[in-house]
């Protein structure tokens, strides 16, 4: 086997992939942007061969053959550049179908991930979970633990956080003010209080942020607040003295994709400086969040040839890189271009969410679909549950699942109790403190609402969202 091209025999036949990028994007299982980039495998025989040819390549392959050049984008330089050979060292000898192995082993706990994680690069990561099946990624995800903390601790064994997102298509403050209140009463909302903006301008930034900021003071509530707007109006409206917790960004794996997102490695350091120096934070300093999703390399015509799903576990070299408090797939959003089906999103579901756990992401999943998607919200409720098993830092929780300003289908609220109540899963224990202060749960560890009635705290935020 040399570098130029890989080869496999099955019978008399023989099957050619032209480099590791052709055999990476050959292995991956079907879906429809693969397809559309005209790098996919033409039939299923093609497909198992390239993943049989992929489990006998060593690891250290792409250690020596880069997907994309060096010298050609920033990202792989970070990959190249920030690679642990200490922590490489215990499964350097190891082929894909070997780590494969590795990672499954009883003997593999979460101390051994942790202490490999910085050797694992993207590519290796993405080779690895090509060959898995659905059971292979939740059990090694679910091995994986990966902390973060701000204003309260994300990722800790046992709990599930939330996004609260009360989005609205005019950013009207009462209606914001009516989803808010409504998924505080419903647990949601330790991850982030996150807004997408109708109105995407610096001085809408700083109005929203300037109201989430006045809510969580007044009501004590120990998360953090966001407004999903561009990392640079972001980076203004810390420069007009807006209260900014967090500092958002859509982010891809390639260097040309973050170009067509408008942002640098250098910028997105900036930013963070940003973040760091308002001190915002009371039990950590992770100040980043951090969305990503397959197909957006292509959308960009920034993928290279690559596959989507290996431009995606790149976009984690990214985030791992800006420790942040929050990263998450948004995994079905970008189209059945990309993600065509149900079975496609769930699939990609689990790949992206044991891919960056096993680079050391606190990743969540924006467990979604768009309305001409051959998805419904069954899909939805099987990607939900899978996920929450194998460790999902947090999901979305939106009014009864409609997201009425992006116009797009994800988790509801009670969506979140639902996989919190089956599994046993609890919120950040300062959030889940909160909750039982403020009677919203009766205990601490109870996932249900004490009375159907408003706890008393928040009878005067009735009013003030117009309500009865």
């Amino acid at each position: 086997m040399s570098r130029a091209r890989y080869r496999h025999q099955v019978g008399v036949q023989t099957f050619t992939f032209r480099d590791l990028k052709d055999l990476m994007a050959k292995a991956t299982p079907a879906r429809s942007g693969d397809l559309l980039a005209g790098v996919a495998a033409q039939t299923a025989q093609e497909r198992v061969v390239a993943q049989m040819t992929l489990a006998e390549l060593p690891l250290r392959t792409f250690l020596n053959e880069a997907l994309i050049p060096y010298e050609e984008d920033e990202v792989t330089r970070l990959i190249m550049d920030t690679h642990s050979a200490e922590s490489f060292a215990p499964i350097a000898h190891l082929t894909v179908g070997d780590l494969r192995n590795w990672l499954l082993a009883d003997d593999t706990d979460g101390a051994a991930l942790a202490a490999v994680r910085a050797g694992i690069t993207p590519e290796m990561a993405a080779a690895v979970s090509k060959i898995m099946r659905h059971q292979d990624l939740i059990l090694v995800a679910s091995k994986c633990e990966v902390r973060s903390a701000f204003r309260n601790s994300i990722g800790l064994p046992g709990r599930l956080s939330t996004r609260l997102q009360p989005n609205h298509p005019t950013d009207d403050s009462s209606g914001i003010a009516a989803s808010l209140l409504d998924g505080l009463l419903y647990g949601s909302g330790d991850a982030v209080i996150g807004i997408n903006p109708a109105t995407d301008n610096v001085a809408q930034v700083i109005r929203l942020v300037s109201m989430m900021a006045e809510v969580i003071e007044h009501y004590g509530i120990p998360t953090q607040s966001c407004v999903l707007t561009h990392v640079t109006n972001t980076l203004q409206a810390i420069e007009r003295g807006a209260p900014v917790d967090l500092v958002f960004q859509s982010i891809g794996g390639t260097e040309a994709t973050n170009r067509s997102f408008g942002i640098t490695l250098d910028l997105l350091a900036e930013a963070r400086q940003a973040a760091l120096s308002l001190q915002r934070g009371t039990v950590g300093n992770n100040v980043m969040y951090f969305e990503t999703g397959q197909g957006s390399a292509l959308s960009a015509n920034g993928h290279h040839g690559v596959d989507q799903q290996t431009c995606e576990a790149r976009a984690y070299a990214v985030a791992r890189h800006f420790k942040p408090l929050l990263v998450n797939s948004v995994v079905g959003f970008i189209g059945p271009e990309y993600l065509y089906d149900g079975k496609q999103i769930i699939r990609a579901g689990l790949e992206d969410h044991f891919c960056a756990k096993l680079l050391g992401l606190p990743m969540g999943c924006d467990v979604c679909y768009t309305n001409h998607a051959e998805a419904d919200q069954n899909d939805m409720d099987v990607l939900l549950t899978l996920l929450a098993t194998a460790g999902c830092t947090f999901v979305m929780g939106i009014p009864g699942s409609d997201d009425i300003m992006l116009n797009y289908q994800t988790t509801s609220f009670h969506d979140a109790l639902y996989a919190r109540r089956l599994l046993g899963l609890r919120p950040a224990p300062e959030f889940e403190a909160w909750l039982a202060r403020t009677q919203i749960f009766s205990r601490p560890d109870a996932q249900f609402r004490l009375h159907d009635g408003l706890p008393p705290m928040f009878q005067p935020a009735l009013a003030h969202t117009g309500r009865s």
